[in-house]
């Protein structure tokens, strides 16, 4: 994974099985992105503390479910770390830290906590945890040094957050003891002729403004495998005449947001009832789409419709071929075919994809050791990185206690 050219940090609340839009919104994206990037995926059981605190019996067998759904889909863990937010203690840890300085105006201004405490009234969530959550969040995603998490465009404030607060920590505890000098050893690291093309670049960004230098750097920096990540934006710290930078500040990389509709014609949500599950059977796939609504012009089969109003044509587009796409087009129109008749070739497909999943998830279905040993190794690997920079955290915030009195 390490010759890979990314690293990609994403996650979801362990709320139990996971429905077409999480695949067709997410996991699809997933699968692609772990072949080119190194991606880590988390399972955020903390996250649900937040607003189910005291339901909290099922978080285990809801973590395994989801993690099943998610290898059913094509998620490889030889391909990615998969791991439990609550089995690598440096996320609590940082949060904490970066707690301590985050201003409480921030909380306050992040555009889901008033939007959610509205909807969410009838719980008690006025808590420092539910207020809190963005900082959480924040650490998730800060530990891994991130440099892409995939969300959609209703997301991109929580990116923005993590950012101001990399940027807040940097500014605070950058400011570190003889910089230059450790700037220069490593530069020796580079070799000779690396080095001396890092010494050009250096003078042509800080004495000629050129801002080209900042971008040949980066190819120069990347392809230097003897350094660490840490050495790295040490160097790119130098060259912009900054202090180190502990924390790297994330970019969103934006994602299509799912528009496969629910039964009901709404958002796919559990909120709504109105989902077909990941791994369901056919009886039941066939069952809930049978019943699901269509375009109201239609009473009579003989009634002519219009697709575009119709929650069934938004799973057509997604899920049937050019010639089927037009059949239901022009037999809607027209009205020479039903409702239940347009319904059976998208139950047949989706049949056939569910089909698909059930036989990957078979083997962690009747073995949980398996799910919980590929839990425990990517729950390894993660620690080693979160430890590294919860590590640099501490020393910048000069809380290593090594003995230098």
């Amino acid at each position: 994974m390490n010759n890979k050219n990314s690293r990609i940090f994403s996650g979801m609340r362990a709320t139990g099985k996971l429905h077409l839009g999480h695949y067709h919104g997410v996991l699809k994206n997933w699968v692609d992105l772990q072949y080119t990037n190194e991606c880590f995926f988390m399972v955020a059981d903390l996250h649900v503390l937040t607003t189910q605190y005291e339901r909290t019996k099922d978080i285990e067998q809801h973590a395994y479910n989801m993690v099943i759904d998610w290898l059913a889909c094509g998620v490889d863990p030889s391909q990615t770390t998969i791991f439990i937010q609550s089995q690598v203690r440096e996320h609590t840890e940082l949060a904490l830290l970066l707690s301590m300085i985050t201003p409480r105006s921030w909380l306050e201004r992040v555009p889901t906590y008033k939007e959610m405490m509205e909807k969410l009234k009838h719980k008690d969530i006025d808590t420092y945890g539910f207020l809190g959550y963005p900082v959480l969040q924040s650490a998730d995603i800060l530990l891994y040094k991130t440099k892409y998490v995939p969300v959609g465009e209703d997301q991109l404030s929580h990116i923005e957050f993590t950012r101001e607060i990399a940027r807040r920590f940097n500014h605070i505890y950058g400011c570190e003891d003889g910089f230059e000098k450790k700037a220069r050893e490593v530069i020796k690291k580079l070799g000779n002729k690396k080095a001396a093309l890092y010494e050009k670049l250096l003078i042509e960004y800080q004495q000629d403004g050129n801002d080209e230098a900042i971008e040949k750097a980066r190819y120069l920096l990347d392809d230097a495998v003897n350094l660490s990540s840490g050495e790295i934006e040490r160097l790119f710290a130098f060259l912009e005449n900054k202090s180190r930078v502990i924390l790297t500040e994330p970019e969103a990389l934006l994602t299509q947001t799912s528009k496969l509709p629910g039964l009901d014609g709404q958002k796919m949500s559990k909120s709504y009832n109105n989902t077909i599950f990941i791994r369901e059977d056919k009886d039941s796939i066939s069952s809930k789409i049978k019943v699901m609504q269509t375009d109201p012009a239609r009473i009579r089969k003989t009634d002519k419709g219009d697709p575009n109003k119709c929650p069934v044509w938004q799973l057509h587009k997604v899920y049937s071929n050019t010639t089927t796409c037009d059949w239901v087009v022009n037999g809607c129109k027209s009205a020479s075919i039903g409702c239940l008749e347009c319904k059976k070739p998208l139950i047949d497909s989706i049949v056939i994809e569910q089909e698909q999943f059930r036989l990957k998830a078979l083997p962690f279905e009747e073995d949980c050791n398996l799910i919980k040993n590929i839990l425990e190794d990517g729950a390894e690997r993660a620690s080693a990185i979160a430890k590294h920079t919860l590590n640099e955290v501490k020393e910048a915030m000069h809380l290593t206690y090594n003995g230098n009195i």
